[in-house]
């Protein structure tokens, strides 16, 4: 089977099926492990993330008025970029799987912060609400574009991260 809306589907069922023979097929482990870069020339953070076997340098910068330099992204539109990466490809996967048709997706995802509790000025959420809109191009009816949307939400990984609780455990090494 081709893919369908960039979407291996005999690959995701195979993976699918796995899981559902074995609920440990299921389970991945994600890591990344980073070093703070004292040197001020560079970017303040930098990380070598694998993935299927291939490596990919990551690096991360505060903005200026943050006290970094401004030189690459900062970690909260690493955030932001992998919510809206994360919940386009469990829409697109969703309109896959459901026979939806798709022409065009574009995704915007935003919030504002508040550094409030960040500068320790006051015990404020530094984010109240996430946005995230799609633009979809698609001959099929609004209706099944929207149960399509409703989906992706229930499913999406990061949406799960950022609307459920996560217990965090920070250690030292």
């Amino acid at each position: 089977m081709d893919k369908v809306h960039n979407v291996d589907l005999a690959a995701l069922e195979k993976t699918v099926d796995a899981a559902r023979a074995d609920a440990s097929k299921a389970r991945r482990t994600q890591r990344v492990e980073g070093v703070w870069n004292l040197d001020p020339s560079q970017p303040q953070f930098a990380a070598e993330v694998s993935f299927d076997g291939q490596t990919a340098r990551l690096e991360a910068d505060q903005p200026t008025w943050l006290g970094g330099g401004g030189r690459r992204p900062g970690p909260m539109q690493y955030a932001l970029f992998g919510l809206a990466s994360c919940f386009t490809a469990t829409f697109a996967t969703v309109a896959a799987q459901q026979g939806v048709a798709l022409e065009r997706v574009q995704t915007s995802a935003e919030f504002e912060l508040n550094f409030s509790k960040v500068f320790g000025l006051a015990d404020l959420p530094v984010v109240e609400e996430v946005r995230v809109r799609l633009a979809v191009e698609s001959p099929a009816p609004r209706a099944d574009i929207e149960a399509v949307l409703r989906e992706a939400e229930i499913r999406c990984p990061a949406s799960y991260c950022l609307t459920n609780p996560i217990r965090l455990v920070a250690t030292l090494a």
